[in-house]
């Protein structure tokens, strides 16, 4: 991996091991995006209204996440995987299926899907941190507590 030039002092072990899971999150979180659309267009079924309205507000949230985690990629020297191609291509999450209609059906796949990337996030804090880059572990750590309450919001759905 070659790093675009900068004055960021981080060194570059530091800077290679953030932007290698930094990518990954990108990746995974333009899914996760992505699946959340999905099932807010396409949901029918009972508690429509306030899930689609829930599932707005999580990806117009996430969107400006993958900014963020985006933005830091290049402030360390990196490219950004964030092609719809280097998506579909590297995404660590279950493909969504288009199938999906009912609610607790789509409620139940993103629930997976948020666990999922929340699992890869928290793995992602400790691999930076311990490469001695405190800054995107802590942009980890505010997307892992946010990543937990939407699961959370989506889990409270399923009880019976």
């Amino acid at each position: 991996m070659s790093l675009h030039p900068n004055r960021n002092d981080l060194g570059e072990n530091a800077k290679k091991v953030s932007i290698s899971v930094l990518n990954g999150t990108l990746v995974d979180a333009l899914d996760l995006t992505n699946a959340v659309r999905m099932a807010h267009w396409t949901m029918r079924g009972p508690n429509f209204i306030g899930l689609h309205e829930m599932l707005e507000t999580f990806y117009n949230e996430l969107f400006a996440t993958t900014d963020d985690v985006a933005e830091r990629l290049v402030q360390l020297g990196g490219t950004p995987s964030g092609t719809s191609q280097l998506v579909a291509e590297k995404s660590r999450l279950a493909p969504y299926s288009q199938e999906t209609v009912h609610t607790m059906d789509h409620v139940r796949e993103l629930a997976d899907r948020f666990a999922s990337l929340a699992k890869t996030v928290r793995e992602g804090i400790s691999s930076t941190d311990d490469a001695g880059d405190a800054d995107t572990a802590d942009l980890l750590t505010g997307l892992s507590r946010d990543l937990d309450k939407k699961l959370w919001m989506l889990e409270s759905h399923l009880e019976n």
